[in-house]
């Protein structure tokens, strides 16, 4: 080691700061939950992030920090998704976070329900794919990253007939821009979680509360599904994200990460 080099602790902190400059990341869903919490960790980590959502009250709460460019976006309106695209042309990750979790059997599904949750969680992941790929592809460098879930082809859940078939077929896409584009310097890789604390977890806690008569028996019912014992924080699978955004991850495509607390353990 050269008498002026760091020492190998300090170099390798240096090396982790700004993991992802010049890095241009566009995430849906950012307002809230994952999505917010992976706007806050890829900024921190030095890109420029478009952070976008439907919901433009709470999506302005970002709005002035650094590094963060808000816009509103309806991602199952597919010339929005393109106008997007066009808007900003530089993107080189891309974080599908947007999804809708469905309560109930395929008996208590009816079509529009269905519909809805393949449009949102699936045919949303179409349009924005379309929309950027071609972008990352003439650069030969992008990385795609799509939320599934645990509750997919991984894992059978009960009540989550719309969500584990729309988020099987998330899988099923995103390996299929593995293979069709791993020689143009695309990776696309997904996430699946397990229960994690946001305001959609809140809002089912709440529902399953009216039906057993407890909202804290209804959360307790959420913590025992994860065998670490709690649910997880929306930060942990942002760092997942940062992970994939930067260059770290560069021999890794068409891959799974699970990120339940043991939920998935037999």
């Amino acid at each position: 080691m050269a008498s002026n080099d760091p020492p190998p602790a300090k170099r390798a902190k240096t090396l982790r700061e700004g993991r992802l400059e010049n890095k241009v990341v566009f995430i849906t869903a950012a307002a809230q939950g994952i999505g917010r919490a992976s706007v806050l960790a890829c900024a921190k980590e030095g890109a420029h992030v478009i952070a976008t959502d439907v919901n433009a009250e709470k999506l302005a709460e970002l709005q002035g920090t650094e590094g963060i460019t808000t816009d509103v976006l309806d991602v199952t309106d597919s010339d929005a998704v393109k106008k997007m695209a066009d808007k900003y042309p530089d993107v080189n990750v891309l974080f599908n976070c947007a999804g809708y979790v469905h309560q109930g059997t395929i008996l208590e599904c009816d079509e529009d329900k269905l519909d809805f949750s393949y449009k949102l969680n699936v045919k949303s992941m179409y349009y924005t794919l379309n929309a950027f790929l071609p972008q990352m592809i003439a650069r030969k460098n992008g990385s795609v990253i799509n939320m599934s879930s645990v509750c997919s082809s991984i894992l059978g859940v009960v009540n989550r007939c719309a969500y584990s078939t729309t988020k099987a077929a998330v899988i099923g896409l995103t390996k299929s821009i593995a293979a069709d584009y791993v020689r143009d310097g695309i990776r696309c890789n997904y996430i699946c979680p397990g229960a994690v604390q946001t305001p959609s977890l809140e809002s089912r806690i709440e529902a399953l509360g009216k039906t057993m008569g407890s909202i804290d028996e209804a959360r307790q019912f959420f913590i025992a599904r994860q065998k670490i014992g709690r649910v997880g924080k929306p930060e942990e699978v942002a760092a997942i994200v940062v992970y994939l955004a930067s260059e770290e991850s560069a021999f890794v495509t068409g891959a799974e990460f699970l990120i339940d607390g043991g939920w998935s353990l037999h």
